[in-house]
């Protein structure tokens, strides 16, 4: 399936003095896995809000918002129709069991009963939960409840699916799993909305990625296309007094070595791993490790080491 499901051009939104999101532009294709990143109150909540109607936008002639042809001011009530929402924090009712969870939220779809039981038994099935039916929203645990709230965003077949941070908190099988329904999705032809903290996350799911901060875009692109255009092939990281005894690995390598420090630990990038190996050798480090330089250097790397006042 090709085309364009989401374009977002010069989008703003202030509160008061503060530019939540400052100028964003960003396309989706259709059953393309797209992320938001970027660190706590650098905007990504605030434009998934926007695009489906939950926020406005600040007023901008030069803004524009298209969700497959339609616009979140004019056709709220039909973007929510072909899309599924998962939420940062799962609202589950605690007093339904699974079933009657998804029964009470088909009901907003006008869906009859016996197509609702029949599609609740397919997504059941579709996320693994096919034996908790009947049991108590109280009783699953964690990971069950974020696998039943997909469940239930997918309850309208839709064709947008939006997800704030899918996987926080949950175990790595869990997260796996979900990372397995998110492709499989995207084969059935459903385009995915997404925002995370976990970079691997994102390497491994997204086609394309968005690195915000503060408001802005920093950077567009599939991640290892990003990796290679914007960072070394290797780092080598120092750690405690073995960082103390390195002052400038330039003075000794030179050319092609990029370090940095924070706090007791420090980065130094190469696209050679020989030349950190040797490094290590000739400063005469023992605690340190080289591994291959990953999308969270990168985004560490553009949006900084350091907390911000919203985090």
């Amino acid at each position: 399936m090709s085309g364009t499901a989401i374009k977002i051009r010069n989008l703003v939104k202030s509160y008061g003095n503060l530019t939540a999101v400052d100028r964003l532009d960003f396309e989706v294709s259709n059953a393309e896995c797209f992320g938001l990143l970027g660190p706590n109150g650098a905007g990504k909540t605030t434009t998934m809000k926007i695009i489906y109607g939950k926020a406005k936008p600040t007023l901008n002639k030069d803004t524009v918002i298209d969700i497959f042809g339609c616009h979140p001011s004019r056709d709220a009530l039909l973007i929510k129709a072909f899309s599924g929402i998962v939420p940062q924090q799962d609202n589950l009712d605690t007093e339904l069991n699974v079933t009657d969870n998804l029964l009470v939220y088909s009901k907003f779809y006008g869906m009859k009963t016996s197509e609702a039981r029949n599609r609740i038994a397919e997504l059941l099935e579709f996320m693994e939960l096919q034996d908790k039916a009947g049991v108590k929203i109280r009783e699953l645990s964690g990971g069950m409840q974020r696998r039943l709230t997909i469940a239930r965003a997918l309850l309208n077949k839709p064709k947008l699916l939006i997800l704030d941070e899918p996987t926080t908190g949950l175990d790595p099988q869990v997260r796996h799993l979900i990372w397995n329904k998110i492709r499989e999705l995207k084969e059935m032809g459903v385009t995915v909305l997404l925002t995370t903290h976990y970079m691997e996350e994102a390497f491994q799911i997204c086609d394309r990625i968005v690195i915000m901060d503060k408001g802005k875009k920093m950077l567009e692109g599939a991640p290892h296309q990003l990796l290679s255009a914007n960072l070394e092939a290797y780092v080598m990281e120092i750690y405690g007094s073995s960082r103390e005894n390195v002052s400038d690995p330039l003075q000794v390598e030179g050319a092609g070595i990029r370090y940095e420090t924070y706090n007791d630990t420090m980065f130094v990038y190469s696209d050679n791993a020989d030349k950190l190996s040797r490094l290590a050798e000739v400063l005469d480090i023992s605690d340190y490790h080289i591994r291959q330089a990953n999308l969270e250097d990168l985004f560490l790397k553009v949006t900084g080491r350091g907390l911000n006042e919203l985090q």
